[in-house]
């Protein structure tokens, strides 16, 4: 078997994600996001610098360079088509079993390669319904999928939290599935949604 165990997971999310991708239109890129601190194009970039670029630099051991941090991805016509290209890269660079072996330099900090994977993985999940919801569409995972990215957000919650990148959990009941488990224990709403343009009454 290529890879590891998580590849099959990662190769499934990576597949979401960009079907997602291709669902935005450029009248979605201005309006808000579940993400309070972004609108829709500042996460987009944000999603496609770090589960895309970020996901293959991460497997050869390489910095992300500065023209990647400053790029505004949205700007190019084919922007989803470029990044369902640069995930399918980044998801070839972690078939290498050896790629999942020792630690990543995060600058400043190392993490063991997988779980940099899953954490990447969550980001592709997680914000990918961030960007669904921001769009009228629905992402879509499977319970496997979905399981792990609940135990990655309950694993790494409080760190998260002092990072600024989860907000206080949100309650949901105890018959909610699993992608909404992890959602909430992330600080998203499961219910939140994208508001309705306020329609104009015609002049009597």
């Amino acid at each position: 078997m290529n890879g590891h165990a998580l590849h099959p997971l990662m190769t499934r999310a990576a597949a979401e994600a960009a079907r997602i991708a291709r669902g935005v239109r450029k009248e979605h890129l201005d309006g808000p996001t579940p993400c309070a601190d972004f609108d829709t194009r500042a996460l987009i970039n944000h999603w496609v610098l770090y589960t895309a670029h970020g996901l293959e630099y991460r497997a050869r051991r390489k910095a992300l360079p500065q023209e990647l941090l400053d790029r505004d991805f949205t700007a190019a016509p084919a922007w989803a088509d470029a990044y369902a290209d640069q995930l399918d890269r980044a998801v070839a660079a972690w078939a290498e079993p050896a790629v999942w072996e020792g630690e990543v330099d995060l600058g400043g900090m190392t993490m063991p390669a997988v779980t940099v994977a899953q954490m990447v993985i969550k980001e592709m999940v997680a914000h990918g319904w961030d960007v669904a919801r921001a769009t009228g569409q629905q992402l879509e995972v499977q319970d496997d999928l979905a399981q792990m990215v609940l135990g990655v957000v309950q694993e790494h919650a409080e760190v998260y939290r002092q990072y600024g990148g989860f907000a206080a959990p949100v309650h949901v009941p105890a018959t909610a599935s699993l992608l909404d488990r992890a959602l909430a224990s992330s600080g998203r709403d499961p219910r939140w949604a994208a508001p309705t343009p306020t329609s104009l009454t015609p002049p009597a």
